[in-house]
């Protein structure tokens, strides 16, 4: 199997038990595909979507990253753990039986909206050139900064003592494992994250996720492009800018380009999608407010660009 040019996303629905590199290094495996990223970490424990992005869809990723995102976690009330999760040790056992759902539903509107989120220790975030897991697995804790998260909804979705089931809507970098020991605090008797499934990001659902071996057998057999979404189907929100033929050119050799009259709805710093003629998605634009000019932000075709083949 040859394959040219790939430029696109495939909404994977990652298994628990690997992590989200483990994704892209069998998503790579199965295709040849060199360049090829995620949009978005999830836990090993954790399933649901992740973006797969391949060629220069991976220069989305920071866009990803910045989406909201829907999860729905299983929280278990009545143990703790250092990891805040199911994989981590047991620190402490409490009785749960005096908790009721209402409690649990009073305690769920404290995080609604926006909110300050201290990070587990066991994260990938750094201190001092060092992941917080590595000092943590050294049995060091350290202090950690609040962040400030937007929870745009948060609900019980089923209530099974002692567990609880909650769905968030949520912005980027939102711990759920956090969450969940943040409950059993509020509630006094202790809790972690049992379950994690990522329902959504952005605008990708798991209705539309496929699993990994899917992917691997789509590539075996040859019609992978089935699964693949363009990347600007995940740009949506952004408005469209369609260009002529010398636009085209001017935006492919990294040349700005400006409006056909003045626009007064124009932002500064407002990205675009900008399409060809017959529809080809060209590249993001950036609205320069002091020039009046839109400039190439990214550029996803070029002129020299070979179709994807699959020779067999």
């Amino acid at each position: 199997m040859t394959i040219g040019t790939v430029d696109g996303i495939l909404i994977l629905d990652k298994p628990g038990g690997i992590s989200s590199m483990d994704a892209v290094r069998n998503v790579k495996r199965a295709s040849g595909i060199k360049r090829v990223g995620h949009g978005g970490t999830l836990d090993p424990m954790a399933t649901g979507v992740i973006p797969i992005l391949l060629g220069r869809a991976t220069r989305l990723m920071e866009y990803m990253l910045d989406s909201s995102k829907e999860y729905v976690g299983d929280v278990c009330l009545g143990v703790s753990t250092d990891t805040y999760d199911a994989d981590g040790n047991v620190t402490l056992r409490s009785d749960t039986s005096g908790v009721t759902q209402e409690q649990v539903e009073d305690i769920l509107k404290c995080f609604q909206g926006r909110i300050e989120q201290t990070p587990p220790m066991f994260s990938a975030l750094k201190r001092q050139g060092k992941r917080l897991y590595q000092l943590a697995r050294q049995g060091i804790e350290v202090q950690r900064e609040p962040r400030t998260m937007m929870v745009h909804s948060i609900r019980l979705a089923d209530w099974r003592p002692p567990i609880a089931t909650v769905q968030i809507e949520c912005s980027r970098g939102f711990y759920m494992r956090s969450l969940a020991h943040d409950i059993g605090t509020e509630l006094e008797c202790g809790a972690h994250l049992q379950s994690l499934t990522r329902l959504r990001t952005g605008r990708l659902k798991i209705a539309d996720a496929v699993s990994i071996e899917t992917v691997q057998r789509s590539f075996q057999e040859g019609w992978w492009w089935e699964l693949l979404i363009s990347p600007d189907s995940v740009l949506g929100d952004l408005r469209a800018l369609v260009v002529g033929e010398r636009g085209q050119n001017d935006i492919q050799n990294g040349r700005r380009i400006y409006p056909a009259q003045e626009d007064c709805t124009l932002q500064k710093g407002e990205r675009f999608r900008a399409y060809g003629e017959e529809g080809d998605f060209l590249a993001l634009l950036r609205f320069d407010d002091s020039e009046k000019c839109f400039k190439p932000d990214k550029v996803f075709k070029t002129p020299n660009d070979q179709p994807s083949t699959d020779s067999g």
